[in-house]
This record gives C-alpha cells, sequence and structure tokens, in this order.
C-alpha cells in the first residue's frame, strides 16, 4: 500500500514508525505531531466505515503533509481514493493446485480430455449464433421503429408548414424523443446502473483481471438491448454498436457457465468444469469478440479487439477459438438480415449492423500523404478536445448529478436539447436537393425548400446514424454544401461529448464516426471546390479518412481500429491512409490525454494495470519497498472459530498458510501455500471440519473440487454462515485444499519483473519470501496500480520507516 494508505490505518502502523521522523522535529512539532496521531484510529475506523467528511479529510491531510515534509517527499494525497477502490476486487486467473485439485486432474482421461475440447468449441459456436440474434432482433428493431417515427414526424412537419402549426410539431418530436430516452434511462438508473454507457471499460477491465459488480449479469444485457435500442431510436448521438460487444460478453458469461442466478431452473452440469474465472475470461473475450463482428462486419478485426483493448493473456488456440466465434456472428448476422430485410435468404449481403456500404477503388496520390497527415493531426486534437471536455462534464456530473431524479431529469433535458438543436439546424438551413437524388432519406423533409426538393440538413439529423455516415461516403459531388458540413459536424461533435456518460446505454464508435465522416466530407468539397474535375478529390473518400481519424482521436486504438474499418468498407486499398491517420490521430491526442475509456477508467478510481510497468519506478522499487508487512495467514490446523472470526474480522481475499520449525514458534515463517476466502467459507458452510486426533490428524469429510466450485461465482458470505459453540471447537484442516504452488517473489525482486507476473499472469495476490522461502510481505493487484511514475522508495511508508518488520496475525492471537 501507498504512503498516505497506510497512515490512514493503523493496522499498519508498527511500534517505533515514528521514532525517526519525530526525533527530527523540532519540540513543538514533536508535541503536535504525538497529538495528531492519537487521533488516527478514529480517522480510520471513520475511512473503513465511509463516513468521511471534509473535517477529517483535511485533518489527514495535515497530517500527511508534516510526515511528507519530513521524509522529504512531494507525493499529494489521493482523496477518498482508496475508499473507492474498495468496490472492485481482483479476478482470480491464477491456477490453483491443491490436493484434491490435482487427484481430481489425474484421474481425467485422454477422452475427458477431448470431450472438454468438443464442449468448448460447442460454447464459442452458441456464442457466435445467439449474439447474432441479438444484433439482429436489435438492429430490426431500431429500423421499424425508427421508419415508424421518421414517417410520421414528416407527415406531421409537412402538414404544419402549410397550416403555419410548426411549433406543435417541434413539440411533439421533442415529446417523442423524451419519452423513449427517459425509459431508457429509468431502466439504467433503477434496475441495472452497470447497463450505463458503451460497457467497453467494463468489459476491457474485467478481461484485465477485475472483478466489474453485475457486468456480465442477464439483466444488465436486458437493459442494455432494450435501453439502446430506445437512445437511438429517440435521436441521442450514440450508437448501437459499442453496447453490442458488451452484449457479447454477458451472453459468453452465462453460456459457459451452464447456469444464471436470474433464471434458476437454468443449471446444467455440462459446463461445470468452466466455472472457474479462468475459462470465464477466456469466453468474455470470444463474446466480445463476437459482438465487434457483429457490429461491423469485421471478425479479424474482433479477434485484435479483444488482444489489443483487452486480455492480457493470450494462446495461438484461443485466437482459433475466438474467431471461429467471430466467423460465427458474421455469418449467423449475415444469413438473418439478408432474410430480414427482404433479400433472399443465404445472399450474405449484410455482414454486420454498421453497413458502410460497397466503396470503389479510388485512386490517391503520393501527394496526398500529407493531407492524410494533417487529417490525422487534425483528428488528434478533436479528439483529445472530445476528451477533456467530457472528462470535465462527467466530473460535473459525479460532483452534482448524484440522485437517481437529477439522472432521470439530465437524461431528459439532454434528449429535448438534441431535439432542439437538430430542429434549429433544419430550419435555418437553406441546402437544398431534388428528391430522388442523393443522399438517400426514408422520409424526406421539404421544409422551407420549393416543390420535389428536399432539406440536405435534414438528411443527416432526420436519418439513422448508419445511414448518414453512408451516405456522407457515398453521396454524390455537391450533394452537401460547406456550412451544411460545418455546422453539422460542430454542432454533432457537442452533442455526442455531451451524451456519453449519461445515464443510458450508449455506443461512442457511431457519434465519432459520423463527426468525423462529416469534417472528413468537408475537407474534401472544399479540395473539390480548389481543384475541380480531379479524380483524387472524391468527397466521400475524405470522409472515411476523417471517420477513422476521429474514432482514432477518441479512444486512441490502433491495430484493430485500421482493421475493422479495412473490413467495413471492404476495399483494402484503403489500408495505407486508414493506417496513417488512425497512427497520427493517436499521437496527436497521447500528447494531451488518454483516450476516452481509459480517462473514465480511471475516473472511477478502477485499479487497471496498463500494458507496461511506470517507466522509472519500475526499477527503483523493489518488492520489499511496496509489500505489505502485516500478514494475516493459517497454520495447517486451525480451530473453526478462530477462521470463522478472522474471515469476519477481515476483507482479504487470500491468506497464506505458513509454518514454523518445530524448535522455534517465533521468527519468520516458512511459506507453505495459498488458500482463499471463498474456498474457506465454503468449507464452513459445508461443516468439513471435525474433532481433532492426535496432533496432526482432523477426522472430517473432504470436499470435492466440484462441491467447492458449485457455489462459484456466487461464493457465500461469510454472515450467512452460522455454528453452534460445539462447532466453533472443532477443527479444521487445510491440507487437501490450499494451493501448495502459488507464485511468489524474492524480496529483491524489482517492481519490473512484479509488474510482469500481475499483468501476463492475471494474478490478484503474490508472496514475498527470502531465499530461504521464508515469508515476508504480501503484494496485491491494487499495490500494483496505485503506482505512479516517478515514485521513490521515499514515497512508501513502510519501507521508509518500520522498524519492527514483517509482523504475522493468526486467527488465534498475533505472533510478534
Amino acid at each position: 500500500s501507498l504512503l498516505h494508505a497506510k497512515m490512514a490505518d493503523p493496522d499498519h502502523r508498527q511500534p517505533g514508525d515514528y521514532g525517526t521522523i519525530l526525533s527530527s522535529l523540532p519540540t513543538s512539532q514533536v508535541a503536535r505531531q504525538r497529538r495528531m496521531s492519537r487521533h488516527m484510529s478514529v480517522d480510520a475506523e471513520l475511512l473503513v466505515s465511509g463516513n468521511v467528511d471534509e473535517t477529517v479529510a483535511d485533518h489527514k491531510r495535515s497530517i500527511w503533509k508534516a510526515i511528507r515534509k519530513a521524509v522529504g517527499t512531494v507525493l499529494p494525497p489521493t482523496k477518498l481514493h482508496f475508499k473507492q477502490q474498495r468496490v472492485y476486487e481482483g479476478l482470480d486467473y491464477e491456477i490453483t493446485e491443491s490436493d484434491n485439485e490435482q487427484a481430481a486432474k489425474k484421474r481425467q482421461t485422454l477422452h475427458d480430455h477431448y470431450l472438454s475440447l468438443a464442449v468448448r468449441w460447442l460454447v464459442f459456436f452458441a456464442i457466435g449464433v445467439i449474439t447474432a440474434c441479438i444484433a439482429c432482433s436489435l438492429d430490426v428493431a431500431i429500423l421499424e421503429f425508427s421508419k415508424y417515427k421518421f414517417r410520421f414526424l414528416s407527415q406531421s412537419i409537412n402538414e404544419c408548414i402549410r397550416d403555419d402549426c410548426l411549433i406543435a410539431s417541434f413539440f411533439t418530436w421533442v415529446a417523442l424523443d423524451v419519452v423513449l430516452v427517459t425509459f431508457a434511462g429509468f431502466l439504467v438508473v433503477y434496475y441495472a446502473p452497470v447497463a450505463q454507457g458503451s460497457g467497453i471499460p467494463e468489459i476491457k477491465c474485467f478481461l484485465n483481471g477485475i472483478k466489474m459488480p453485475e457486468v456480465v449479469r442477464l439483466k444488465t444485457l436486458f437493459v442494455k438491448c432494450v435501453g439502446v435500442m430506445c437512445a437511438v431510436v429517440g435521436g441521442m448521438a450514440v450508437g448501437k454498436e459499442g453496447p453490442m460487444i458488451h452484449s457479447g460478453a454477458v451472453v459468453a458469461a452465462g453460456i459457459s457457465q451452464g447456469k444464471s442466478t436470474s433464471l434458476p431452473f437454468i443449471n446444467t452440469p455440462l459446463f461445470r468444469a468452466f466455472r472457474n474465472d479462468v475459462d470465464k475470461r477466456d469466453f468474455v473475450s470470444g463474446g466480445a469478440a463476437a459482438g465487434v463482428s457483429a457490429a461491423f462486419g469485421a471478425p479479424i478485426g474482433g479477434v485484435l479487439f479483444s488482444l489489443e483493448e483487452g486480455s492480457s493473456f493470450w494462446s495461438q488456440l484461443l485466437t482459433w477459438r475466438i474467431f471461429f466465434a467471430s466467423m460465427t456472428a458474421t455469418f449467423t448476422l449475415n444469413i438473418l438480415l439478408s432474410g430480414v430485410k427482404g433479400e433472399e435468404w443465404g445472399e450474405l449481403s449484410n455482414p454486420g449492423l454498421l453497413n458502410f456500404g460497397a466503396f470503389e477503388t479510388l485512386p490517391y496520390s503520393v501527394f496526398e500523404i500529407p493531407i492524410f497527415v494533417g487529417m490525422g493531426i487534425a483528428g488528434g486534437l478533436f479528439g483529445a478536445s472530445f476528451n477533456h471536455v467530457n472528462e470535465m462534464l462527467t466530473h460535473f456530473r459525479a460532483k452534482y448529478v448524484k440522485s437517481r431524479k437529477i439522472k432521470l431529469v439530465e437524461v431528459s433535458a439532454i434528449a429535448a436539447l438534441t431535439v432542439a438543436v437538430a430542429f434549429t439546424l433544419i430550419f435555418l438551413s437553406a441546402d437544398c436537393l431534388p428528391l430522388g437524388e442523393s443522399p438517400e432519406s426514408s422520409s424526406p423533409l421539404q421544409f422551407f425548400c420549393q416543390d420535389h426538393q428536399y432539406s440536405a440538413m435534414a438528411s443527416l439529423f432526420f436519418n439513422t446514424a448508419e445511414d448518414s455516415i453512408k451516405n456522407l461516403f457515398h453521396a454524390e459531388v455537391g450533394s452537401y454544401n460547406v456550412p451544411t458540413l460545418a455546422l453539422f459536424s460542430m454542432f454533432y461533435w457537442a452533442l455526442g461529448c455531451t451524451t456519453y456518460g449519461l445515464a443510458i446505454p450508449s455506443g461512442l464508435f457511431v457519434p465519432c464516426l459520423l463527426t468525423g465522416a462529416a469534417w472528413g466530407r468537408l475537407v474534401g468539397t472544399v479540395l473539390t471546390q480548389i481543384f475541380p474535375n480531379r479524380a483524387w478529390t472524391n468527397p466521400g473518400k475524405y470522409a472515411l479518412i476523417g471517420a477513422a481519424a476521429n474514432l482514432g482521436g477518441v479512444v486512441r486504438m490502433t491495430i484493430s481500429l485500421t482493421v475493422i474499418i479495412i473490413e467495413a468498407t471492404g476495399n483494402v486499398s484503403y489500408g495505407l491512409p486508414i493506417i496513417v491517420v488512425v497512427l497520427f490521430a493517436k499521437w496527436v491526442g497521447d500528447y494531451f490525454n488518454e483516450g476516452l475509456y481509459d480517462i473514465h477508467i480511471e475516473m472511477k478510481h478502477i485499479p487497471l494495470l496498463p500494458w507496461e510497468p511506470p517507466p522509472v519506478a519500475c526499477h527503483q522499487l523493489c518488492a520489499t519497498d511496496i509489500m505489505t508487512r502485516k500478514i494475516q495467514c493459517f497454520r495447517r490446523l486451525q480451530k473453526v472459530g478462530d477462521v470463522y472470526k478472522l474471515l469476519s474480522d477481515s476483507r482479504h481475499n487470500a491468506f497464506p498458510v505458513v509454518s514454523w520449525p518445530t524448535d522455534a514458534e517465533h521468527g519468520l515463517a516458512t511459506f507453505e501455500g495459498q488458500i482463499l476466502r471463498s474456498k474457506l467459507v465454503v468449507l464452513l458452510k459445508h461443516k468439513a471440519f471435525g474433532p481433532r486426533k492426535g496432533n496432526n490428524k482432523v477426522v472430517a469429510k473432504e470436499l470435492t473440487p466440484e462441491v467447492i466450485q458449485d457455489s462459484y461465482p456466487r461464493w457465500p458470505e461469510i454472515s450467512s454462515i452460522h455454528l453452534t459453540a460445539a462447532e466453533r471447537e472443532m477443527w479444521l484442516d487445510l491440507e487437501p485444499y490450499y494451493n501448495k504452488s502459488p507464485y511468489s517473489v524474492r524480496k529483491t525482486s524489482s517492481l519490473a519483473r512484479i509488474f510482469q507476473l500481475f499483468r501476463t499472469v492475471g494474478l490478484r495476490h503474490l508472496a514475498v519470501v527470502t531465499v530461504h522461502n521464508q515469508l515476508v510481505g504480501m503484494i496485491t493487484r491494487k499495490d500494483i496500480a496505485n503506482v505512479e511514475v516517478g515514485m521513490t522508495r521515499a514515497d512508501f511508508f513502510d519501507a521508509m520507516v518500520a522498524s519492527s518488520g514483517t509482523h504475522y496475525q493468526l486467527p488465534e492471537d498475533p505472533i510478534d
């Protein structure tokens, strides 16, 4: 833990910790410091209970400043950072090897192995099919509801233009959208708050090894699908493609477990072997890839997305399985959409929800590369400003928009504002086109255009976002004038920035693509006016480049984004310009801030591990600098009442199992292994304890790994366990259950090595031992995630001033 975390926790302080500091201070400061230290336990209790007010926070900050000044560091305190991090726990991606687990694996035959492989492939196939069915249902529902909505409003507006009652049509439009969007917000606020947004940051954290509450629940999938449908039909600056990635992940998590908490009658033993965090992570990776594939018709891009944005662990066999799921999703969705949209079944002309249309091979020359570079720089600048403004809005919402009612009011207000902006721009636009010419619109609006003409601005707002993107890509030269494109891109940029972060399901891809396509076509239109009758000045080509640049500047993806757009266009000849603009957009945007997904992850205080350890600090720090020296642990044989008491008083997820030589009960203990909290609670729940027979034997039933894993993932809480007085006096033998080969590092190991273990293996806990395998400390994921660039040993309290060394806390009595 960091210094200011341990200063707030009296359990981390050892006798004599303050002596070195206080001896260097003047007498008046020593007295003041001792007075302040007497209140530290009170502050810690308030922090744990969550009742931290500004006075207590200021008091702790003053203590920290005095200590920081004494040890010569300049690390500012992070207010309530550790309190907010308590919401998130790690996932157990480490493969455990206890005696009973090893015995069960040794009983497996080659037939069992091949059967497990076949079932895995079957699960990935089911993930692709079901994700495609959800995508098809969502797409058809949005198209049908949007068609009826636009037809009704178009008729109302055209009639009111003749009858001079346009204000009535405006309020009708507002009422329709506000009702739809508010319903989506109601589902999110009152039923599944985790369904807010695109869900990509949450899935990214899940694959990184963080347990996100309710992120892969069935009710989350329901709210995500219904909510995004209402939000898109309600005309918000959102897309359905981003939430499809979250939906695919939920489908994968549900199918792979073979049971459901929401639907208790679903419980099949066929998938019991997959009820662990390791297998669940692999299936969720496949579900996320299938969601990308269904959204964009990009199976290869889906695989790369899971690799680039999510998983910390990858294997060749997993790559093939995920690619199989992605191809299954694309193929199934293609078949379904081809029949649903009135084409012949099996025509396979609709690979994804977002169809860019058929792109002809348009020429581009070497002298256009600087133009592409300039568009990439512009995309990076627009993306950085988008992220900065959205970050400020999110901070504002976190501070002032807290209650459910206020969140719903905000959703309704932004929905009304979106309609007001669209109506005003259409009302003021004088860009008219003859009926029957591109861009296409299912319900063209005439507004104040002449007969047999319609408003070009209305074709952008009065359409689904996907159709508007396709129009910007493929409309003929001269379909949009410069003022129309400039106004639309500017206002839609602002609407997209304001909308993302509302309490509704909202995808980020489509608003960014639409905004970028608008200003990209603006660039192409200007070039067409400067260089008329030139083949290379096609505005549609620059609309595609602008869309890639704008999306790359916001989300900062490179490889997967390039492949997704190339697969969506169906033309590999655009690969070079897309790569150029995406790279420059990322480089320029990274100079100012991070990608929007990473910004939102940081604002939620989620302990996400980046790809690389913090520079400089990773080589200056070692295990003894960041480890926790006070360790709660167990012996191999423990009284049931003592185990119950320690689990009730502690929030730790894993406990080392230690032993001492027979001739010594003090000093450093030998590290025997590690046991998880969930396993201990299950042992108590199933009464896997009994009377002690002799010194090293307990007469008790032994639980099989299948019985233990049957409680996954809803492990029982220790508060649900009820023990009699006689049962508390019995003994629990941990020998068959604890992991006897957990990962550990020497106390001299560098942070760089420790970080790579956590990042690649997906560890949650790591023991620190001496050369003789004596336990001296523990390191958790949060200890690693909270190390920042430029930290040194002076920033860690235990490393600087702790004098008593390692402290073991056993269930019965702590041993110094």
